[in-house]
């Protein structure tokens, strides 16, 4: 579905806490019952409530379901993407959003701005488009859950893509700079550039090859692995170097000024590699993870080889050769943890006296897997997304667009979806209750 705001800026505060309620309600309920809705909006007088469901229900932000065996209502992908866009637009994250720059076989890509006027790009996962066919023989996967819940993989992809692109800008690798996360959209930097795929001629193709490949090393050094690491998910960014003449270096580097005739600076341009999309970056600890190396190396190799007609005199790099790099950093992380313990005075003195070192070195010793799971992204989502990943995400190929439309044009109990919250209510959704009754400061707008 496309994003559509026109309704946005006309929604009242009750408007916000009735939706807001039937999110939260999803939690339990494929259908959420009016009473409940009612109930959990804490709205006095039931014709208001059902004033704002005409309201949301025309804009098909919930829909009623047909046949069903009692009076409720779902919670729809447009609703999700107006608490959500709600929700970024009362932390004074994004003020408005304008066209769409990207799509990928299950997320949207769209430009948008910040109340001062900083544009960022505005991910919308949509999980399920593309196979929800193929998911209603396949649903052991959520095998506790009543049905498939698209909102909820959604979710979890929002939070796993935005917890490793945090650990992994933070570290210095080229990523874009998360700026937020809510439910499943994602605002991070507007990277200037463009995919590798659209490129047709580099001026040294092995310099950027042994750039790509380093990254690869570079992430299996800190315990990751892409697993998507190919030229669609590869961003080329053209930053420009200004040369300054050695007459002119050698001048300024003497102790007297001399006046140095002006000269035109040598531009060159050098070809920034960005890498995105994480939702099924792994550790290199999981089960699969020399499959999943192997594929992101013989991607880079085959591209260059067809693209570009490069092919690289060595062999490699291999996973053990990764692996054993990565063993490497975790022990030495061990033994600066064991040499951590001495006194705050040795500490101190070491860290006046190591300075750069420290700063050159800060990266060996990390296992962003681990730092990763620690910062809120358990172990049991990962296990489910990943799950989705290798049914129908990575490793599928999905139905067409016709077979999709059919399907979501259909009626009955195939179409039922909730918002997949498993831990309780979540933050989101309790400040869209709690917090809704204040007017929006600024619509979000087309």
């Amino acid at each position: 579905m496309k994003l559509d705001t026109k309704a946005l800026r006309y929604l009242t505060p009750e408007d916000w806490r009735v939706l807001a309620a039937v999110e939260i309600g999803s939690k339990n309920h494929e259908i959420v019952p009016t009473p409940l809705i009612t109930q959990l909006s804490g709205l006095r007088g039931g014709s208001g409530v059902h004033k704002c469901i005409s309201t949301l229900a025309k804009s098909n932000l919930i829909a009623r379901l047909k046949n069903a065996k009692y009076d409720g209502y779902r919670l729809t992908y447009g609703g999700l993407d107006y608490l959500s866009l709600h929700t970024h637009q009362k932390r004074d994250i994004l003020y408005s959003t304008g066209q769409q720059i990207g799509t990928g076989k299950e997320s949207d890509i769209h430009i948008a701005a910040s109340p001062s006027g900083v544009q960022y790009a505005l991910k919308i996962h949509r999980l399920g488009r593309i196979s929800f066919r193929t998911i209603k023989n396949n649903r052991d996967y959520l095998r506790h859950r009543s049905s498939a819940s698209w909102m909820y993989m959604s979710r979890l992809a929002a939070i796993k893509e935005y917890a490793f692109m945090r650990a992994l800008h933070e570290n210095g690798f080229p990523v874009p700079r998360p700026v937020a996360q809510s439910r499943h959209t994602l605002v991070m930097e507007l990277i200037e550039g463009l995919p590798l795929r659209q490129i047709q001629e580099v001026p040294h193709p092995e310099r950027l090859y042994a750039e790509l490949i380093n990254l690869v090393l570079e992430l299996a050094g800190v315990g990751l692995i892409h697993g998507d690491f190919n030229e669609f998910n590869i961003l080329i960014r053209e930053d420009q170097i200004v040369s300054v003449p050695q007459e002119q270096a050698a001048s300024s580097a003497t102790s007297i000024p001399r006046p140095v005739p002006v000269e035109t600076p040598q531009d060159s341009i050098k070809l920034t590699p960005v890498i995105i999309d994480f939702p099924q970056m792994l550790s290199i600890d999981h089960p699969n993870a020399e499959m999943y190396f192997d594929r992101d190396v013989d991607c880079i190799k085959r591209f260059f080889e067809r693209r570009f007609h490069f092919t690289s005199d060595e062999p490699g790099p291999f996973f053990a050769e990764a692996r054993n790099r990565a063993a490497t950093i975790a022990r030495k992380s061990g033994e600066r943890a064991q040499n951590g313990k001495g006194s705050r005075a040795r500490q101190k003195r070491q860290k006046s006296t190591e300075g750069i070192k420290e700063k050159v070195e800060s990266l060996e010793g990390r296992r962003l897997d681990i730092e990763v799971e620690a910062s809120g992204f358990s172990r049991k989502m990962a296990k489910e997304l990943e799950k989705y990943m290798k049914e129908f995400g990575v490793d599928g190929d999905g139905n067409d667009v016709d077979d999709v439309r059919s399907d979501l044009e259909g009626s009955g109990e195939e179409l039922v979806q909730d918002s997949g919250e498993v831990d309780g209510e979540d933050d989101d959704s309790r400040e869209e209750k709690e917090g809704s009754v204040n007017v929006p400061r600024s619509p979000i707008s087309l």
